[in-house]
């Protein structure tokens, strides 16, 4: 069976990674750096991805805007790959990421994989779920070309996807999330940048190789 590849791609830097108070966490949009990252990550490509996929945030459609003008008759699809919200939007509205920090704490340190913030908001569990739902899904794209499918989302989200891939996470509970956490911690993904995974029909794996070959 031939080998399925995807990259997957950070969106470029947007305003709330700059620093910025934001509103809505669907809407933020992309920095003049996160839009040059954007065509730096286009400009990887030599040939066409068999798709591109994005996630239905702004700053990730932004992202790939430029690998689409570059392939434009690439097929285009939006995925449910949105970052993990675990903070309530409606009392995040007009903070800055400083400004949400101490919120951002309380939630790791209670490691209730289960806790939904509130409205808008997701629990880890949930997000978990909605992670390996991709991956499954991802399994059904045909091998049309030597790099099956270009994602372009979310550095939590990737993380997550690297996370089951390296470990499986069979269950999902405090232990696990605190472990969750420590990776991300420890080596958060760059503003696009990214990881190629591949998957041979029956396992998962992570690329060691360049990006995009």
């Amino acid at each position: 069976m031939p080998v399925l590849r995807v990259a997957c791609f950070r969106h470029g830097e947007s305003a709330a990674n700059a620093g910025d108070a934001t509103d809505d966490p669907a809407s933020i949009p992309l920095t003049e750096r996160g839009a040059q990252q954007a065509i730096a990550i286009a400009r990887r490509f030599t040939s066409p991805p068999g798709i591109v996929i994005c996630s239905p945030f702004y700053r990730a459609q932004q992202t790939a805007a430029p690998t689409l003008g570059q392939f434009p008759l690439t097929p285009f699809e939006t995925w449910p790959i949105q970052e993990f919200t675990y903070l309530a939007p409606a009392r995040c509205t007009g903070t800055s990421a400083a400004q949400r920090r101490p919120w951002v704490e309380t939630y790791w340190d209670t490691s209730d994989p289960t806790l939904v913030d509130g409205p808008g908001a997701e629990s880890f569990g949930a997000f978990i779920e909605r992670v390996r739902a991709a991956l499954s899904r991802l399994t059904k794209l045909p091998c049309s070309s030597d790099l099956t499918a270009a994602m372009f989302g979310h550095g939590q989200f990737f993380q997550a996807m690297r996370w089951l891939i390296e470990t499986g996470a069979p269950i999902i509970d405090a232990e696990a999330m605190r472990a969750f956490r420590l990776i991300d911690q420890r080596s958060p993904m760059p503003n696009g940048d990214g990881f190629v995974a591949t998957f041979d029909g029956r396992l998962w794996a992570l690329e060691q190789d360049s990006l995009i070959r």
